[in-house]
Protein backbone atom coordinates (compact mmCIF):
# COMPACT_ATOMS: atom_id res chain seq x y z
CA UNK A 1 0.00 0.00 0.00
CA UNK A 2 1.30 3.75 -0.62
CA UNK A 3 0.93 6.60 1.49
CA UNK A 4 -2.39 7.63 0.39
CA UNK A 5 -4.28 4.61 1.16
CA UNK A 6 -7.01 5.46 2.86
CA UNK A 7 -7.61 4.86 7.09
CA UNK A 8 -7.86 1.13 7.85
CA UNK A 9 -11.54 0.57 9.00
CA UNK A 10 -12.29 -0.44 12.56
CA UNK A 11 -13.26 -4.44 11.93
CA UNK A 12 -12.33 -7.42 13.14
CA UNK A 13 -10.77 -8.82 10.12
CA UNK A 14 -8.19 -7.84 7.57
CA UNK A 15 -9.10 -6.06 4.59
CA UNK A 16 -7.70 -5.36 0.92
CA UNK A 17 -7.31 -1.80 -0.22
CA UNK A 18 -6.09 -0.81 -3.53
CA UNK A 19 -4.26 2.16 -4.93
CA UNK A 20 -3.72 3.05 -8.39
CA UNK A 21 -0.76 4.79 -9.86
CA UNK A 22 -0.04 5.97 -13.11
CA UNK A 23 2.42 4.22 -14.73
CA UNK A 24 6.28 5.06 -16.33
CA UNK A 25 8.40 4.05 -18.93
CA UNK A 26 11.97 4.37 -18.38
CA UNK A 27 15.70 2.82 -18.81
CA UNK A 28 16.94 0.38 -15.53
CA UNK A 29 20.21 2.60 -14.12
CA UNK A 30 21.70 -0.14 -12.73
CA UNK A 31 25.47 -0.78 -10.75
CA UNK A 32 27.13 -1.54 -14.37
CA UNK A 33 30.95 -1.75 -13.20
CA UNK A 34 32.24 -4.98 -15.48
CA UNK A 35 33.96 -7.36 -13.29
CA UNK A 36 37.14 -8.43 -15.42
CA UNK A 37 38.70 -11.08 -12.62
CA UNK A 38 37.58 -12.80 -9.63
CA UNK A 39 38.37 -11.85 -6.04
CA UNK A 40 41.57 -12.59 -4.63
CA UNK A 41 40.07 -14.08 -2.09
CA UNK A 42 40.94 -17.97 -1.96
CA UNK A 43 38.71 -21.22 -2.28
CA UNK A 44 39.25 -21.95 1.38
CA UNK A 45 38.26 -18.38 1.94
CA UNK A 46 35.55 -18.33 0.04
CA UNK A 47 34.65 -21.90 2.07
CA UNK A 48 35.24 -20.26 5.45
CA UNK A 49 33.10 -17.44 4.50
CA UNK A 50 29.99 -19.37 3.44
CA UNK A 51 30.17 -21.24 6.78
CA UNK A 52 30.20 -18.47 8.78
CA UNK A 53 27.20 -16.54 6.85
CA UNK A 54 25.03 -19.82 6.50
CA UNK A 55 25.92 -20.00 10.41
CA UNK A 56 24.86 -16.76 11.17
CA UNK A 57 21.09 -17.22 8.92
CA UNK A 58 20.52 -20.29 10.83
CA UNK A 59 21.27 -18.78 14.49
CA UNK A 60 19.10 -15.91 13.71
CA UNK A 61 16.86 -16.03 10.54
CA UNK A 62 15.59 -19.53 11.16
CA UNK A 63 12.67 -18.90 8.12
CA UNK A 64 15.11 -17.49 5.46
CA UNK A 65 17.25 -20.62 6.46
CA UNK A 66 14.33 -22.63 5.67
CA UNK A 67 13.15 -20.63 2.63
CA UNK A 68 16.96 -21.13 0.95
CA UNK A 69 15.52 -24.90 -0.37
CA UNK A 70 13.93 -23.04 -2.74
CA UNK A 71 16.45 -20.14 -4.15
CA UNK A 72 17.74 -21.62 -7.50
CA UNK A 73 21.11 -23.12 -6.75
CA UNK A 74 23.07 -20.72 -9.20
CA UNK A 75 21.92 -17.96 -6.73
CA UNK A 76 22.25 -19.31 -3.07
CA UNK A 77 25.23 -17.78 -2.45
CA UNK A 78 24.36 -14.49 -3.06
CA UNK A 79 21.40 -15.20 -1.22
CA UNK A 80 22.87 -16.39 1.90
CA UNK A 81 25.46 -13.26 1.85
CA UNK A 82 22.91 -10.67 1.40
CA UNK A 83 20.52 -12.65 4.62
CA UNK A 84 24.08 -12.27 6.29
CA UNK A 85 24.13 -8.47 5.53
CA UNK A 86 20.55 -8.20 6.53
CA UNK A 87 21.18 -10.18 9.77
CA UNK A 88 24.57 -8.06 10.37
CA UNK A 89 22.78 -4.72 9.65
CA UNK A 90 19.75 -5.20 12.07
CA UNK A 91 21.69 -6.58 14.83
CA UNK A 92 23.68 -3.38 15.09
CA UNK A 93 21.93 -1.55 17.59
CA UNK A 94 21.95 -4.38 20.00
CA UNK A 95 25.82 -4.47 19.55
CA UNK A 96 26.93 -1.15 19.50
CA UNK A 97 26.92 1.12 23.04
CA UNK A 98 26.84 4.19 21.47
CA UNK A 99 24.74 6.10 18.88
CA UNK A 100 28.09 7.20 17.17
CA UNK A 101 30.04 3.86 16.75
CA UNK A 102 26.68 2.70 15.71
CA UNK A 103 27.04 4.94 12.74
CA UNK A 104 30.87 4.29 12.03
CA UNK A 105 29.15 0.25 11.88
CA UNK A 106 27.08 1.73 9.39
CA UNK A 107 29.84 3.52 7.14
CA UNK A 108 32.02 0.38 7.67
CA UNK A 109 28.82 -1.31 5.21
CA UNK A 110 28.86 1.37 2.76
CA UNK A 111 32.36 0.97 2.15
CA UNK A 112 32.10 -2.74 2.36
CA UNK A 113 29.52 -2.54 -0.40
CA UNK A 114 31.57 -0.14 -2.69
CA UNK A 115 34.34 -2.03 -2.59
CA UNK A 116 33.04 -5.39 -3.16
CA UNK A 117 31.00 -3.97 -6.09
CA UNK A 118 34.13 -3.28 -7.52
CA UNK A 119 35.80 -6.44 -7.18
CA UNK A 120 37.93 -5.70 -3.74
CA UNK A 121 36.26 -6.79 -0.80
CA UNK A 122 37.42 -6.76 2.38
CA UNK A 123 38.61 -9.66 4.29
CA UNK A 124 35.49 -9.74 5.95
CA UNK A 125 33.28 -12.75 5.42
CA UNK A 126 30.22 -11.69 4.36
CA UNK A 127 31.70 -9.66 1.65
CA UNK A 128 34.24 -12.23 0.60
CA UNK A 129 31.14 -14.77 -0.19
CA UNK A 130 29.07 -12.07 -1.62
CA UNK A 131 31.87 -10.90 -3.89
CA UNK A 132 32.00 -14.87 -4.65
CA UNK A 133 28.41 -14.29 -5.68
CA UNK A 134 28.75 -11.30 -7.75
CA UNK A 135 31.97 -13.20 -9.75
CA UNK A 136 29.65 -16.03 -10.65
CA UNK A 137 26.60 -14.25 -11.73
CA UNK A 138 28.95 -12.09 -14.26
CA UNK A 139 30.22 -15.52 -15.53
CA UNK A 140 26.94 -16.78 -15.74
CA UNK A 141 25.64 -13.92 -17.56
CA UNK A 142 28.11 -13.20 -19.44
CA UNK A 143 28.47 -9.83 -17.85
CA UNK A 144 25.16 -9.09 -18.36
CA UNK A 145 23.59 -8.85 -15.46
CA UNK A 146 23.30 -5.70 -13.00
CA UNK A 147 22.99 -5.43 -9.56
CA UNK A 148 21.79 -1.99 -8.16
CA UNK A 149 24.25 -0.53 -6.13
CA UNK A 150 21.76 2.06 -5.17
CA UNK A 151 19.65 -0.73 -3.55
CA UNK A 152 22.56 -1.83 -0.99
CA UNK A 153 22.99 1.50 0.30
CA UNK A 154 19.05 1.92 0.37
CA UNK A 155 19.04 -0.68 3.07
CA UNK A 156 21.85 0.71 5.13
CA UNK A 157 20.10 4.21 4.90
CA UNK A 158 17.31 2.35 6.28
CA UNK A 159 18.83 0.97 9.06
CA UNK A 160 20.55 4.01 9.97
CA UNK A 161 17.40 6.20 10.21
CA UNK A 162 15.61 3.37 12.91
CA UNK A 163 19.00 3.03 14.60
CA UNK A 164 17.92 4.14 17.93
CA UNK A 165 14.52 2.69 17.81
CA UNK A 166 12.57 5.59 17.27
CA UNK A 167 8.76 5.19 16.42
CA UNK A 168 7.95 5.41 12.96
CA UNK A 169 5.47 8.59 12.65
CA UNK A 170 2.61 7.18 10.72
CA UNK A 171 2.11 4.13 9.69
CA UNK A 172 3.43 5.47 5.76
CA UNK A 173 6.95 5.52 7.59
CA UNK A 174 6.73 2.16 8.49
CA UNK A 175 5.77 0.74 5.04
CA UNK A 176 8.35 3.11 3.80
CA UNK A 177 11.03 1.66 5.97
CA UNK A 178 9.61 -2.11 5.31
CA UNK A 179 10.22 -1.12 1.39
CA UNK A 180 13.71 0.12 1.76
CA UNK A 181 14.67 -2.85 3.69
CA UNK A 182 12.70 -6.04 3.40
CA UNK A 183 11.41 -5.07 -0.14
CA UNK A 184 14.87 -4.12 -1.58
CA UNK A 185 16.36 -7.59 -0.09
CA UNK A 186 13.78 -9.51 -2.13
CA UNK A 187 14.59 -7.16 -5.35
CA UNK A 188 18.82 -7.96 -4.71
CA UNK A 189 17.82 -11.22 -4.63
CA UNK A 190 15.75 -11.63 -8.15
CA UNK A 191 18.62 -9.57 -9.69
CA UNK A 192 20.78 -12.65 -8.47
CA UNK A 193 18.51 -15.15 -10.48
CA UNK A 194 18.90 -13.40 -12.91
CA UNK A 195 15.35 -11.87 -13.59
CA UNK A 196 14.19 -8.08 -14.23
CA UNK A 197 10.58 -8.31 -14.63
CA UNK A 198 8.51 -4.81 -13.08
CA UNK A 199 5.95 -7.82 -12.55
CA UNK A 200 7.43 -9.33 -9.94
CA UNK A 201 9.31 -6.92 -8.37
CA UNK A 202 5.21 -5.34 -7.74
CA UNK A 203 4.56 -8.42 -6.05
CA UNK A 204 7.98 -8.48 -4.33
CA UNK A 205 7.33 -5.16 -3.27
CA UNK A 206 4.25 -5.96 -1.48
CA UNK A 207 5.31 -9.08 0.35
CA UNK A 208 8.74 -7.29 1.37
CA UNK A 209 6.17 -4.55 3.13
CA UNK A 210 4.26 -7.20 4.80
CA UNK A 211 7.21 -9.04 5.67
CA UNK A 212 8.99 -5.59 7.13
CA UNK A 213 5.88 -4.68 9.08
CA UNK A 214 5.48 -7.90 10.29
CA UNK A 215 9.21 -8.15 11.67
CA UNK A 216 8.68 -4.32 13.66
CA UNK A 217 5.55 -5.98 14.92
CA UNK A 218 7.42 -9.35 16.23
CA UNK A 219 10.07 -7.27 18.05
CA UNK A 220 8.21 -4.80 19.55
CA UNK A 221 8.10 -6.52 22.74
CA UNK A 222 12.47 -7.17 23.00
CA UNK A 223 12.61 -3.48 21.56
CA UNK A 224 10.25 -2.30 24.31
CA UNK A 225 11.61 -4.38 26.91
CA UNK A 226 15.20 -4.91 26.03
CA UNK A 227 17.33 -7.64 28.02
CA UNK A 228 20.25 -6.30 30.31
CA UNK A 229 23.60 -5.78 28.29
CA UNK A 230 26.27 -8.58 28.04
CA UNK A 231 28.77 -5.98 27.34
CA UNK A 232 27.85 -2.27 27.77
CA UNK A 233 26.56 -1.63 30.78
CA UNK A 234 25.08 1.82 29.02
CA UNK A 235 23.89 0.39 25.70
CA UNK A 236 20.05 0.31 26.20
CA UNK A 237 20.51 4.02 27.53
CA UNK A 238 22.63 5.38 25.16
CA UNK A 239 20.43 3.89 21.80
CA UNK A 240 17.13 4.78 23.07
CA UNK A 241 17.60 8.27 23.90
CA UNK A 242 18.90 8.22 27.56
CA UNK A 243 15.78 6.44 28.95
CA UNK A 244 15.91 3.40 31.36
CA UNK A 245 13.61 1.34 29.33
CA UNK A 246 14.08 0.44 25.53
CA UNK A 247 11.31 2.10 22.95
CA UNK A 248 7.89 1.94 21.15
CA UNK A 249 8.25 1.52 17.58
CA UNK A 250 4.28 1.62 16.86
CA UNK A 251 3.51 4.47 14.25
CA UNK A 252 2.42 7.51 16.51
CA UNK A 253 -0.67 8.45 14.34
CA UNK A 254 -1.82 4.32 14.55
CA UNK A 255 -1.18 4.86 18.52
CA UNK A 256 -3.03 8.20 18.66
CA UNK A 257 -6.19 6.47 16.94
CA UNK A 258 -5.78 3.23 19.25
CA UNK A 259 -5.31 5.55 22.57
CA UNK A 260 -2.36 3.84 23.52
CA UNK A 261 0.16 5.88 25.52
CA UNK A 262 4.03 4.40 25.58
CA UNK A 263 3.96 5.01 29.39
CA UNK A 264 0.95 2.27 29.65
CA UNK A 265 3.10 -0.26 27.44
CA UNK A 266 5.82 0.66 29.89
CA UNK A 267 4.09 0.21 33.16
CA UNK A 268 1.24 -2.56 31.80
CA UNK A 269 2.49 -4.28 28.99
CA UNK A 270 0.15 -6.47 27.57
CA UNK A 271 -2.42 -5.20 29.61
CA UNK A 272 -2.06 -1.40 28.22
CA UNK A 273 -5.38 0.10 27.30
CA UNK A 274 -5.73 -0.34 23.23
CA UNK A 275 -2.28 -2.14 22.38
CA UNK A 276 -4.65 -4.66 20.99
CA UNK A 277 -6.38 -2.22 18.77
CA UNK A 278 -2.79 -0.62 17.81
CA UNK A 279 -1.59 -3.81 16.44
CA UNK A 280 -4.09 -5.06 14.74
CA UNK A 281 -4.12 -1.65 12.79
CA UNK A 282 -0.65 -2.23 12.11
CA UNK A 283 -1.24 -5.96 11.30
CA UNK A 284 -3.88 -5.14 8.96
CA UNK A 285 -1.85 -3.05 6.95
CA UNK A 286 0.33 -6.17 6.95
CA UNK A 287 -1.85 -8.72 5.81
CA UNK A 288 -3.18 -5.78 2.98
CA UNK A 289 -0.29 -6.65 0.95
CA UNK A 290 -0.05 -10.28 0.98
CA UNK A 291 -3.82 -10.09 0.02
CA UNK A 292 -2.70 -7.64 -2.73
CA UNK A 293 0.20 -10.03 -3.70
CA UNK A 294 -1.88 -12.98 -3.71
CA UNK A 295 -5.13 -11.21 -6.02
CA UNK A 296 -2.68 -9.99 -8.29
CA UNK A 297 -1.33 -13.35 -9.05
CA UNK A 298 -4.65 -14.72 -9.84
CA UNK A 299 -5.57 -11.61 -11.58
CA UNK A 300 -2.54 -12.56 -13.90
CA UNK A 301 -3.70 -16.55 -14.09
CA UNK A 302 -7.25 -15.62 -14.92
CA UNK A 303 -5.83 -13.45 -18.10
CA UNK A 304 -6.53 -10.14 -16.61
CA UNK A 305 -4.60 -6.87 -15.59
CA UNK A 306 -2.47 -7.09 -11.63
CA UNK A 307 -5.21 -4.57 -10.79
CA UNK A 308 -3.20 -1.49 -9.77
CA UNK A 309 -0.17 0.11 -10.66
CA UNK A 310 3.48 -0.50 -9.46
CA UNK A 311 3.85 2.70 -7.16
CA UNK A 312 7.70 2.54 -7.25
CA UNK A 313 8.12 1.80 -11.00
CA UNK A 314 10.61 4.52 -12.41
CA UNK A 315 12.53 5.39 -8.90
CA UNK A 316 16.01 3.81 -9.11
CA UNK A 317 16.17 -0.03 -9.41
CA UNK A 318 12.63 0.00 -11.11
CA UNK A 319 13.80 2.29 -14.48
CA UNK A 320 13.84 -0.85 -16.50
CA UNK A 321 11.55 -0.32 -19.87
CA UNK A 322 8.57 -3.00 -19.12
CA UNK A 323 8.42 -4.99 -22.24
CA UNK A 324 4.81 -5.91 -21.51
CA UNK A 325 4.02 -2.15 -22.11
CA UNK A 326 5.57 -1.70 -25.24
CA UNK A 327 2.94 -3.49 -26.59
CA UNK A 328 -0.61 -2.37 -27.20
CA UNK A 329 -1.70 -5.44 -25.17
CA UNK A 330 0.00 -6.69 -22.40
CA UNK A 331 0.82 -10.23 -22.12
CA UNK A 332 -0.40 -11.78 -19.03
CA UNK A 333 1.28 -15.02 -19.47
CA UNK A 334 4.02 -13.55 -20.06
CA UNK A 335 3.77 -11.89 -16.94
CA UNK A 336 3.01 -14.76 -14.91
CA UNK A 337 5.64 -17.15 -16.43
CA UNK A 338 8.08 -14.33 -14.55
CA UNK A 339 6.06 -14.71 -11.64
CA UNK A 340 6.49 -18.42 -11.33
CA UNK A 341 10.38 -18.17 -12.30
CA UNK A 342 10.66 -15.76 -9.81
CA UNK A 343 8.67 -17.44 -7.20
CA UNK A 344 11.90 -18.68 -4.76
CA UNK A 345 12.42 -14.70 -4.26
CA UNK A 346 8.88 -14.63 -3.07
CA UNK A 347 8.83 -16.92 -0.59
CA UNK A 348 8.75 -15.00 2.75
CA UNK A 349 4.61 -14.53 1.97
CA UNK A 350 4.55 -17.92 3.95
CA UNK A 351 6.55 -17.29 7.43
CA UNK A 352 4.43 -13.87 7.39
CA UNK A 353 1.25 -15.13 6.89
CA UNK A 354 1.52 -17.83 9.38
CA UNK A 355 3.68 -15.29 12.11
CA UNK A 356 0.21 -12.74 11.03
CA UNK A 357 -2.65 -15.71 11.52
CA UNK A 358 -0.95 -16.86 14.82
CA UNK A 359 -0.85 -13.43 16.17
CA UNK A 360 -5.26 -13.32 14.85
CA UNK A 361 -5.55 -16.08 17.14
CA UNK A 362 -3.62 -15.01 20.35
CA UNK A 363 -5.96 -11.35 19.71
CA UNK A 364 -3.25 -9.58 19.20
CA UNK A 365 -1.68 -10.03 22.09
CA UNK A 366 2.03 -8.91 21.26
CA UNK A 367 3.44 -9.90 24.13
CA UNK A 368 2.28 -13.48 23.99
CA UNK A 369 5.84 -15.61 23.86
CA UNK A 370 4.57 -18.07 21.59
CA UNK A 371 4.21 -15.08 19.00
CA UNK A 372 8.54 -15.55 19.53
CA UNK A 373 8.65 -19.35 18.29
CA UNK A 374 9.32 -20.84 14.99
CA UNK A 375 6.65 -22.71 13.20
CA UNK A 376 6.86 -26.20 12.91
CA UNK A 377 4.65 -26.29 9.71
CA UNK A 378 6.52 -24.08 7.84
CA UNK A 379 8.85 -26.29 5.97
CA UNK A 380 5.73 -28.28 4.87
CA UNK A 381 3.72 -25.33 4.29
CA UNK A 382 6.55 -23.82 2.39
CA UNK A 383 6.86 -26.82 0.06
CA UNK A 384 3.24 -26.72 -0.95
CA UNK A 385 3.23 -23.14 -1.38
CA UNK A 386 6.50 -23.64 -3.75
CA UNK A 387 5.42 -26.47 -5.75
CA UNK A 388 1.77 -24.78 -6.18
CA UNK A 389 3.44 -21.81 -7.04
CA UNK A 390 0.89 -20.07 -4.70
CA UNK A 391 1.15 -18.36 -1.25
Amino acid sequence: MSATTKALPACQTLRLQFVKKTPQQCQRRAFSRSYTHRSAASDAEIDSARRYCTDLVRKYDRSSFVLSTFIPPQSQTFYLALQALNISLSMIPDTTSTYTIGLMRLQFWRDTITRTLSGSPPKEPVAVLLAAAIDDLHTRTKGQARLSKGWFIRMINAREQSLTNAPFTNLSALETYAENTYSTLLYLTLSSFPLTSLTVDHVASHIGKAAGISTVLRGLPLVAFPPPPSHHANQTEALSGGRGQGAVTLPLDIMAQAGVKEEDIYRQGADAPGLKDAVFMVATRANDHLITARQMLTNLREGQDVGHDFEHQGEEGHEHANQHEKQNQPSYETQLREVERGFGALMPAIPTQLWLDRLEKLDFDIFNPKLLRSDWRLPWKAYLAHRNKSF
